[in-house]
């Protein structure tokens, strides 16, 4: 077999990694289901929704005593 000589020569490094180029090819993996919302989040709309049904508790009160009084 004839020896055929390239423009390139082979280099090797002395130290570190050798990397080699391949195909790429697609690799699967199991999906990462991500929360839609943090829970930081959660906690403040819980906090909020707590506000408001006091805010309203207050408000039917209010209602309830100017109705007694007239």
């Amino acid at each position: 077999m004839a020896e055929v000589k390239s423009m390139f020569r082979e280099v090797l490094p002395k130290q570190g990694q050798l990397s080699v180029e391949d195909i790429t090819t697609m690799v699967l993996c199991k999906p990462k289901l991500l929360p839609l919302k943090s829970l930081t989040l959660e906690k403040l709309e819980k906090m909020q929704q707590a506000a408001q049904d006091t805010i309203r508790q207050q408000e039917v009160a209010e209602k309830d005593q100017q109705q007694i009084t007239h």
